[in-house]
């Protein structure tokens, strides 16, 4: 008779007891509580990711035209929600002058931020030298007022909302520098 007993005992040993099971359980809640909050926060951290994408490609803008001796702008479409990078010939922002995007082969630089990826941030407004919509960088990089001159230009802002945040992207006068302001959200 010891033999049943000890398979009765081990068939015991295998089994979890009840404050095991609720132990693991309000151990996967907790982990759970973490990370869901996490997960919801990716669509604010892609509408960072696309305020990060204006500001590389401004400084590339202003760059590019400082490394080539030409002009460059930076053409803002709100309906669109997107903006292109074109080489400035002759005075004169024609869209069949858009730049190629070096990391996408025969691709032009054309940004489109009205999709997933960038959290379907919106640029809602634009404001270069008052009221423009373009962003004009000379031979020496820096934000003039018009394509064919070379008059300084007065600064600019880029806003762009999505995810229940307003950022505004500033553009400085003279040197072109870029700055990033949260005007709400997170």
């Amino acid at each position: 008779m010891a033999r049943p007993s000890t398979t009765h005992a081990r068939a015991r040993r295998r089994g979890l007891t009840l404050v095991e099971v609720m132990v693991v359980i309000a151990l996967l809640g907790i982990a759970a509580a973490l990370v869901v909050p996490a997960m919801g926060t990716t669509g604010g951290l892609r509408v960072q990711g696309a305020i990060r994408t204006i500001v590389s490609d401004l400084t590339f803008a202003q760059s590019d035209a400082i490394a080539f001796q030409q002009p460059r702008a930076v053409v803002f479409d709100l309906a669109a929600n997107s903006y292109r990078l074109v080489q400035v010939v002759n005075g004169d922002i024609d869209e069949a002058n858009t730049l190629y995007d070096g990391s996408a082969r025969g691709k032009q630089y054309v940004v489109n931020l009205g999709n997933n990826d960038f959290g379907n941030a919106r640029i809602t407004s634009v404001a270069i030298n008052g009221t423009s919509s373009t962003l004009i960088y000379d031979d020496m990089g820096t934000p003039v007022a018009s394509a064919s001159g070379n008059t300084p230009g007065s600064g600019g802002r880029i806003r762009v909302e999505g995810q229940g945040s307003v950022h505004d992207i500033i553009v400085e006068p003279y040197t072109g520098r870029i700055t990033v302001r949260r005007i709400s959200g997170d």
